[in-house]
């Protein structure tokens, strides 16, 4: 089953695989009851079965034909021992020195079954996890101080391994500290802190002592898996069974791909057309630490906030699921915040994903050009999608991105359509078909990407339009989280020379995914349940030859965001495939656009000089930067309100500073913008942008025949 290529589907499985993937300081938890015995951890035929499939699978299959070694052994080692404690919390050093009997052997593991290396490393890990956990609990019987000048360093992930018992416990000590400390910012009671903390940490080392052999295999092949490529993964049966329910129709929730992040649930991306894509409150890279039922309207059916720090990605999945037109509450640490800042409650109505509203949309913005009325039309595309089961029972009138945008443009078009602007910031992905057809409305016939297979076999696929539905001047607005068929899209228009690319570099996803049902391939094992499989086996190409892995688009005008991009991207993952490029395929390009480009961006760097938006946009991303570059945190309840109030304060003078410059009323706090629309500043760019490509008169349609055409991002 190849896997449509685009990343629109990979978080879903992401957040899938990731429940035991990244099984981190919080993920399970303590003193066990009966029902948190630890499960014996033993190989069986089954697993022996998956682990020898996947590794004839890889070592066929996958694009970079890599070698299943002693040197791979070691990667893998590393990867497994992240996944378990990414964030230094339970080993110490010399378990690590104990583990590195390991380093060679794990080649072997993967070809015979024989998971007992696997499971001894667990072993250990359950063991650390119950001394710390227990240490924790036990931290809860005398009050904390927070009136201590210490700091708790929340980011260990390139520090040492901690060498001794001694150093571990002040670890933990100030772990509990700050988790008491944040729970006493929120108006906690000391009876209810320890409540709260000693559930949250009983609940870790449970979840721990109830992962099952399966479990511990899953989380070693996908250590594995990681090591290929960030897009390859395993899913153990019951893993495959949910991720069938969220790609159902009948899937009710927010609209949201979750992952684990340390020990955090994080918002991985807003699916279009869901209750979080409507809402627009909730941001890719948002962590969940609490989940309520009910409105809190409602007192008499809401139910309490439920602390889940700690939790399983899956227990939350389900606490977030639920019948369609119910409320939920969740309490978020915005993307931008560290550990301890003030959070937020979002209320979002459950539904079904609505193909709708992933549906392209468009607006109008009035303009005059030569002394006539027109327009300047912005055609907002969330994802790239088709209607496959309408189209397979032969309905003329099937849904689809490509006829959707073409019925919108032909209707801006009525009202003197002067500019374009496609916006594709978010835009996940989806049908690669329709990424082609697409770029058919605005160049007419010709190819718009290359397609390279394991083997070596390039294949060129061509835009289907015979004829452009869409001459004049055009913009495309893409941010960070395009990707994939959006940058195929993006790509072949800056190839073509059609239209100028502006925003952010887009996320750099080019690689094409296959899904191999493991039952499918099994021999001599009635109903075997041996999950699934997914493996990259190509790489897209530009038409100029560059690929879009890794790079990514870079726009031909750059304009400001706060997305982080060494968390965000292809780039900021470990193991991504590199860029590289290969032979153009020959097209036909338009006029070439270095001229007009270079007029468009030095009247745009003139323009954001005395641009109070563009101002406060840059002060804003500042700030974000100085927040993520801290690495600690105070443990003094005092100097962290008074951060607080720092934080409030600044934010508060940034943004009246931006209201007087746009002669605005300045507001006493930051409560009274919750109900204000906010500018949308870089769609404001574009329109200034595709104004001045109005001006110049340029319509592209006169073609020069450009064979091998330069890539314009060597």
């Amino acid at each position: 089953m190849l896997i449509d290529k685009s990343i629109s589907m990979t978080p879903i499985r992401t957040a899938a695989l990731l429940l035991l993937l990244l099984v981190s300081p919080g993920l399970f938890a303590t003193t066990p009851p009966a029902d948190a015995i630890p499960t014996i951890l033993q190989s069986d035929q089954r697993h022996r079965q998956v682990s020898r499939m996947v590794t004839r699978f890889v070592e066929r299959a996958h694009y970079s034909k890599i070698s299943i070694d002693d040197e791979l052994s070691v990667i893998i080692l590393n990867n497994y021992i992240d996944a378990l404690d990414v964030n230094k919390h339970y080993f110490r050093a010399s378990d690590i020195t104990y583990f590195n009997r390991y380093r060679d052997s794990l080649d072997n593991v993967l070809r015979s079954g024989d998971f007992n290396p696997i499971f001894d490393i667990f072993r250990l890990y359950r063991l650390r996890a119950q001394q710390n956990l227990d240490y924790a609990i036990a931290m809860l019987d005398e009050p904390i101080d927070f009136t201590t000048d210490k700091e708790y360093l929340f980011d260990r992930k390139d520090l040492p391994w901690l060498t001794s018992p001694e150093e571990m416990q002040q670890l933990w000590r100030q772990r509990v500290t700050n988790d008491a400390l944040n729970l006493s910012l929120a108006d906690k009671e000391w009876d209810d802190t320890i409540e709260v903390l000693s559930k949250r940490y009983k609940q870790v080392l449970k979840r721990i002592n109830q992962l099952d052999s399966d479990d511990v295999v899953e989380t070693f092949l996908n250590s594995f898996a990681r090591t290929l490529d960030p897009h390859s993964s395993y899913l153990s049966p019951r893993q495959s069974e949910e991720y069938k329910i969220q790609m159902s129709l009948s899937y009710q929730g927010i609209g949201a791909s979750l992952q684990l992040d340390d020990e955090l649930v994080a918002v991985l991306n807003i699916i279009p057309g869901g209750p979080a894509s409507i809402d627009g409150r909730l941001s890719a890279n948002d962590r969940i630490t609490a989940v309520g039922q009910g409105t809190a309207i409602d007192s008499d059916t809401a139910e309490e906030m439920v602390d889940v720090v700690g939790w399983p990605l899956d227990d939350v999945v389900q606490l977030i699921r639920g019948p369609s037109g119910t409320t939920v509450r969740l309490q978020i640490l915005p993307a931008d915040a560290i550990p301890g800042a003030e959070q937020n409650i979002l209320e979002l109505v459950r539904d079904k994903i609505k193909l709708e509203g992933q549906a392209a949309s468009s607006t109008k913005i009035p303009v005059e050009k030569n002394g006539q009325e027109g327009v300047i039309g912005v055609i907002t595309v969330p994802s790239f999608y088709q209607d496959y089961d309408a189209r397979g029972k032969g309905e003329e009138d099937y849904v689809s991105t490509t006829r959707d945008v073409k019925r919108l443009i032909e209707e801006l078009q009525k009202d003197d359509l002067n500019g374009l602007i496609i916006d594709l910031r978010g835009n996940g992905g989806g049908h690669l078909s329709e990424a082609t057809a697409l770029t058919g409305l605005f160049i007419g016939e010709g190819p718009v990407v290359q397609l390279k297979d394991t083997t070596g076999r390039i294949e060129v696929l061509d835009d289907p339009e015979p004829d452009a539905t869409y001459n004049g001047p055009m913009v495309v607005l893409v941010d960070r989280f395009s990707a994939s068929a959006s940058e195929i899209f993006a790509a072949a228009i800056q190839d073509y020379q059609r239209g100028v690319v502006i925003g952010q570099r887009t996320f750099g996803k080019g690689t094409v995914q296959n899904l191999y049902i493991l039952d499918q391939y099994a021999r001599r094992i009635p109903d075997p349940g041996l999950g699934q499989l997914t493996l990259t086996i190509g790489k897209y190409y530009r038409i100029t030859g560059g690929s879009t892995q890794h790079r990514g688009v870079l726009p031909d005008i750059d304009l400001p965001s706060a997305i982080d991009t060494e968390k965000t991207g292809e780039s900021s993952r470990d193991h991504a495939l590199p860029w590289d490029q290969i032979k153009a395929t020959g097209f036909s390009a338009h006029q070439p656009l270095d001229s007009e480009i270079a007029y468009l961006t030095q009247s745009y760097n003139s323009r954001i000089e005395t641009n109070p938006d563009i101002d406060f946009l840059r002060s804003d991303i500042a700030a974000v930067d100085e927040l993520r570059s801290q690495k600690s945190i105070s443990l003094n309840k005092e100097k962290r309100l008074e951060e607080r109030e720092s934080t409030r304060k600044q934010r508060l003078e940034r943004e009246n500073q931006r209201r007087l410059a746009n002669g605005m009323e300045p507001v006493d706090s930051l409560d009274d913008l919750k109900d204000e629309d906010r500018p949308d500043i870089l769609l404001d760019q574009a329109t200034e942008i595709v104004t001045d490509l109005i001006k110049l008169g340029k319509e592209q349609n006169s073609l020069v025949t450009s064979v091998n055409a330069p890539d314009p991002e060597l």
